[in-house]
């Protein structure tokens, strides 16, 4: 087969099956020298398949592989690797304890008469990290620079390993703020003028449009389209995405959002805990979404974990539906009618190991108390009535949640706080790493809970999203909530409050 277009990689056909699910069906891919090529889609859209096909993690079903014009066998990810493939992923999987030059070096050290050569490893590591423009010193722990510079590490040492044709960077700034990003970036178009092909992966429907030449959107294993990035409007990739147009969601927040100003539902009163959070005010409505907005570090979570009692409050006074509450703990807060969903769904949230019936059930066990176990039929008739009202995308109850996709493990466990019938449901990053079409789900989800009358404060850091499904914002700053905005609030009002008024 001919190379046109100076394609490194072109995948055809491509179909992969597991037990009970078709993660490809017929996809075909292309990446040529020199670009980066945005991979795009929903969780459980066939995006980390495709990777695997194309590192040799897996070995697909039906379709052929052309790698430099001629047909290929990705045999394993040591022979994808050796051909010019490496993958950095989002959690940078180096040695923090160890130097930079180390990490960069580790296994192919230079010698001289048989022991380290020190001097010549360190000497090599930083003409490494300048090839990257980036001057720092490499004889310093990874673990003392920031998670861009460890990300940058990540890929110095992919290119290290071996002669790097194509770079595939899984979600790189996932866990990275503009600056970080923008670091991260330069890397990759430096790398693009050396012939490299980039392959990104995100969930950063910004950066995609920032950094790349081309866009594929994959939807249910099945390739939707390629794009060139500057020919594509945001709309319409958003809804090759999704499938849907976002159209519903507009008119849904104009006829739905209707505030119910009766008595508070919660109420704390100089709430608050020495070093995690400034006392605070705060009233939330039955039927009122409250949105908390706030730069990382501003105290959004903190307030959260008092409210739930994960954190004792050493200031102040909280009740809930008029009762005082007296002795702050989960359990107690699960008693009064009160949910959080975490922040962290794989360190707080999903219990991995275990189906999707049983983290679906365990909260409402816990309410219950053990002396009144739920049957397995009473369980799977909790299970499948939030697998289908959260459009929970699987074959069965008893699939590992571990198994699923991102988004469908957030809505797993949104599922098992539903299941508790709470009076006031506390989202913290709901739609932290997940797709834009499971983001809109959540986001109808909690403005429908809203207006059946439930109460639900929505922490996030993405402001539009706030914006979209909140009646009042509160913005917090330094670990102190610095104002409260209803009406017709705008992005830039909250901006000016998160930064002090500027």
């Amino acid at each position: 087969m001919s190379n046109p277009n100076n394609e490194i990689i072109r995948l055809e056909g491509i179909s992969k099956n597991f037990p009970g699910v078709q993660a490809l069906h017929k996809v075909d891919f292309c990446l040529r020298k020199g670009e980066i090529h945005a991979l795009v889609g929903e969780n459980g859209a066939g995006k980390s398949t495709l990777i695997k096909v194309m590192t040799g993690v897996e070995r697909c079903d039906e379709g052929q592989i052309f790698y430099d014009g001629k047909e290929t066998v990705i045999r394993s990810p040591l022979h994808a690797q050796n051909i010019g493939i490496s993958t950095v992923y989002q959690e940078v999987n180096l040695c923090s304890n160890i130097s930079v030059a180390e990490n960069l070096l580790l296994g192919r050290e230079p010698r001289k008469l048989g022991c380290i050569d020190w001097k010549a490893m360190n000497k090599r590591a930083k003409a490494i990290m300048q090839d990257l423009d980036v001057d720092i010193d490499v004889t310093q722990p990874l673990g003392s620079f920031s998670t861009a510079i460890q990300q940058i590490a990540a890929i110095a040492r992919a290119l290290e390993i071996s002669s790097v044709k194509i770079l595939i960077l899984d979600e790189p700034t996932s866990s990275l703020d503009a600056h970080e990003s923008d670091l991260i970036f330069k890397v990759m178009r430096k790398l693009c003028t050396s012939g490299v092909g980039i392959i990104f992966i995100t969930h950063f429907i910004k950066q995609v449009y920032e950094v790349s030449d081309r866009i594929t959107v994959l939807r249910n294993g099945k390739l939707v389209a390629t794009h060139e990035t500057n020919s594509l409007p945001t709309i319409q990739l958003i809804s090759e995405m999704i499938g849907r147009s976002l159209a519903e969601y507009d008119e849904m927040k104009k006829s739905e959002f209707v505030v119910n100003h009766k008595k508070a539902l919660l109420e704390a009163k100089e709430l608050g805990r020495s070093g995690e959070v400034e006392p605070f005010d705060l009233e939330l409505h039955a039927g009122e979404v409250v949105g908390l907005a706030g730069l990382l570090g501003s105290g959004r979570t903190e307030v959260a974990k008092v409210l739930f009692g994960i954190d004792e409050p050493d200031s102040g006074s909280l009740s809930v539906d008029d009762q005082m509450i007296k002795k702050h703990s989960p359990f107690e807060m699960i008693m009064h009618g009160v949910a959080l969903c975490p922040e962290d769904r794989k360190a707080s949230g999903i219990v991995g190991d275990l189906t999707i019936r049983e983290n679906i059930i365990l909260a409402m066990q816990a309410r219950l108390g053990w002396l009144k176990f739920l049957s397995k039929q009473k369980q799977y008739e909790v299970a499948e009535k939030y697998i289908k009202m959260l459009n929970i995308a699987t074959p069965s109850p008893d699939q590992l949640v571990k198994n699923l996709s991102g988004g469908n493990q957030q809505k797993v466990i949104l599922a098992r706080w539903l299941a508790t019938d709470p009076k006031l449901l506390l989202l913290d990053e709901p739609t932290r790493g997940i797709d834009v079409g499971a983001k809109a789900e959540i986001q109808k989800m909690v403005i429908n809970l809203a207006a059946e009358g439930m109460g639900c404060m929505f922490i996030s850091s993405e402001l539009e999203e706030v914006l979209r499904t909140s009646h009042r914002v509160v913005v917090m700053r330094d670990h102190e909530k610095v104002t409260e905005l209803s009406g017709e609030v705008s992005e830039r009002e909250i901006m000016q409050a998160m930064a002090g008024g500027e």
